[in-house]
Formats: structure tokens, C-alpha cells, sequence
């Protein structure tokens, strides 16, 4: 376990998630559940049988308002191993007994075993966050029975409303197909992080909304490999124009371009996460600067240009966890470089070309500007 633990936090941490205050684990909470447990069996909520501790579904009137699932259509569906011990088929497991080959279980007033697994999260949750939590998340496949049933002990043992909101997100699929070991289409994002920067595999997934599936193909990752690319060479290029242009304050038409793209990004997140069409709000802010571009000696101010730069890194960056790379060229690139400039202003195009591709077998690129000689990392 340690290990896959490891693993997502090496994940999390290159992706650039913000970490949890606290990642409690199941282990570390038995006694708290063990609680909540018996606090439900006083209650009248749950029962005991020869095989566990269950909660009686019929207990709790609300079940199904989640799923929009009603008992009655559960309870005649109802395709589970058949427990007879249980009051109705739909009852799910607070604590279940050890069997005979387990080795894994612990002590508890009913007898040996281990929790439930609805119960783990509604406990854990629940003494970390409150009772009454703000923002619950999961796969669309949890809506049922998992957040169900979290929702079922955890308002049984408080009495209050579990959930403000539920976000649920819709399925990975690759070249249309479900993602599975036997279809041998299952990509692993350390291997992906081999072949493309974290920060292409973050937009490729704010790209899509998230309730929506995410259809993956390296065919995709390659177009968002495009996108990253225009992304940081703007913000370089951009920094360039800033150091060279003079001073000035934004023009009228800079501050409505921008303030209107700032306004219906914030609209489009607002309506339900909608990343993708928030996206498409910092386009429009990348196009207007290169519009700026083809104007940089006859009126572009510097002030323009940091206008429309600190929107677009105050919407990607802070909003969007965009992280930009920051690096340092190395000094045999930066003396390639020079040799370069000095082939050009010789008019030595043919040499100079040659150090173009050494340059670039380095993994950097070279681009001639308007300010100078750019140099930037290839991504």
C-alpha cells in the first residue's frame, strides 16, 4: 500500500494538485467507526446478524433521493450474493465478521472483523470536515450504491444533511473503447510523464467538462502537446516584448478585449466547471496578443502587453493550476547561441542554420524576433 501511495503523491505533486491538509487512513479510524457503528445500532438504524452488523435501508426514508432509485424497484432487482441473515436483500455491511482464512480483522463489541466500506468514508469525512460537508466528488459509478449509502448512516447518525453538493465525474474511455487489462489500452500516467510534460496531460483533461467522458488517445495528447507549447512560447515571448517596448499604460481596446475574455471565463467556470469553455477564453487572449504582435512599433504599449500577460497567467496559472517551466539555458546552449548571431550578422546563413540544429539536437529552439535572439526549452 505504501508504495501505490507513494506513487499518487509523485502524481499529485507533477500534475500540480494542491495537496490535502490530512490523508487519514482506514486504519488509523477503527475505533471512530466502531463508534459510529454502535451509535447506528442504538438508534435503531442498524442490526446484527450471524454474518455482521447491517444497516436497515428501510430505516432511513430518503434512501434512493441521490440515484433517484426507489426501494421497492431495489429490492425486486436485486442481484447480490444473497445474505439470508439479512432483513432485505439492499441492507449493506457496517462490520463484517471474519471468516476462517482471514487474517486481517479487528476486534469490535459484536466480534472480530472489519468495516464496512461505506462506512470507512462517511466516518473519516466526517471528522475531518464536519457534519455536513460542502463538496463530495467521485466517479459516476460511486453514485450508486457507495454515496447512497454514505449519505443513508451518515444523516441517520447526525441528523443533518450529509452533502451540500455532489460532483461526479464521467469515465476514461481510450479510442472509444472502456479502459481495461484485457483490451491492453490502459495507460499508465508515469509512463505518460516519459513522453509528454504533466502540464499537457492537465490540459488535456480540463479540455473536457467533467461530468462528460474523457475520451484518451496519444493522438489527442499530441494536439494538447500543440496547445502547452503555444502557451509557454506566448508567455516568453510576451516577456521579451514587455523588457524592450516602452513604457505606457494599456489602450481602451486592450482593456475591453481582455476584461470581456476575464468575464466570460468566469461565467463559464461558474456554470458548472466548465473548463472547456474556459479554455477557449484564454485562446482568446493568446490571439489578441499575437494581433499585438504584428503592431509592436506603432502604438502597442508596454502596458498592453502586461495587461493581457497578467490576465492570462492570473486565469491559467492561479485558476486553471497551470504550472509555466522555468529553467536556466545551459552555457554551452548560450554559447551555440552566440556563435549563431554572429554567423547571421556575417551573413553566414549556412553555418548559422547548422548551430540552429545543433541548438535544437540540445533540446532547445532558436527564434529570431524583432528584440533579438529568443532561445526557449522544447517541450
Amino acid at each position: 500500500a505504501e508504495n501505490y501511495i507513494v506513487s499518487y503523491f509523485d502524481i499529485e505533486k507533477k500534475l500540480n494538485i494542491k495537496p490535502a491538509k490530512i490523508y487519514p487512513k482506514v486504519t488509523e479510524h477503527i475505533d471512530d467507526i466502531i463508534v459510529a457503528v454502535e451509535t447506528l445500532i442504538k438508534k435503531g438504524f442498524a442490526y446484527i446478524t450471524d454474518t455482521g452488523v447491517y444497516f436497515d435501508v428501510s430505516k432511513f426514508p430518503n434512501y434512493g433521493k441521490l440515484s433517484k432509485k426507489k426501494i421497492d424497484e431495489l429490492i425486486s432487482g436485486a442481484r447480490v450474493e444473497i445474505d439470508e441473515t439479512k432483513k432485505s436483500p439492499i441492507d449493506f455491511a457496517l462490520w463484517k465478521f471474519v471468516k476462517e482464512d482471514e487474517i486481517i480483522f479487528w476486534r469490535s463489541p459484536w466480534g472480530n472483523g472489519r468495516p464496512g466500506w461505506h462506512i470507512e468514508c462517511s466516518v473519516m469525512s466526517m471528522k475531518y470536515l464536519g457534519e455536513t460537508l460542502d463538496i463530495h466528488g467521485g466517479g459516476m459509478d460511486l453514485i450508486f450504491p457507495h454515496h447512497e449509502n454514505e449519505i443513508a448512516q451518515a444523516e441517520s447518525l447526525t441528523g443533518k444533511e450529509f452533502v451540500k453538493y455532489w460532483v461526479h465525474n464521467g469515465f476514461v474511455t481510450v479510442n472509444k473503447e472502456k479502459m481495461s487489462k484485457s483490451l491492453k489500452n490502459i495507460f499508465a500516467l508515469k509512463d505518460l510523464f516519459e513522453m509528454y510534460d504533466p502540464m499537457v496531460i492537465r490540459l488535456f483533461l480540463l479540455s473536457q467538462h467533467y461530468r462528460k467522458p474523457l475520451d484518451f488517445s496519444l493522438q489527442e495528447i499530441e494536439q494538447f502537446k500543440k496547445v502547452w507549447e503555444r502557451f509557454v512560447n506566448l508567455k516568453e515571448t510576451a516577456e521579451m516584448w514587455i523588457k524592450n517596448l516602452k513604457n505606457g499604460d494599456p489602450n481602451k481596446s486592450t482593456k475591453e478585449t481582455v476584461d470581456n475574455a476575464v468575464k466570460k471565463f468566469e461565467e463559464s467556470m461558474e456554470d458548472d466547471l466548465n473548463t472547456s469553455s474556459a479554455l477557449s477564453m484564454l485562446h482568446l487572449i493568446i490571439n489578441y496578443l499575437y494581433d499585438l504582435e504584428k503592431n509592436l512599433t506603432q502604438g502597442v504599449t508596454k502596458g498592453d502587453i502586461e495587461y493581457s500577460l497578467n490576465k492570462f497567467l492570473l486565469l491559467s496559472e492561479d485558476v486553471l493550476g497551470l504550472k509555466f517551466p522555468m529553467y536556466e539555458i545551459p552555457k554551452e546552449v548560450q554559447e551555440l547561441v552566440k556563435k549563431r548571431d554572429l554567423a547571421r550578422k556575417n551573413r553566414d546563413f549556412e553555418t548559422a542554420d547548422k548551430l540552429r540544429q545543433q541548438i535544437f539536437s540540445l533540446g532547445w529552439i532558436v527564434e529570431d524576433t524583432p528584440f533579438g535572439t529568443k532561445v526557449r526549452k522544447r517541450i
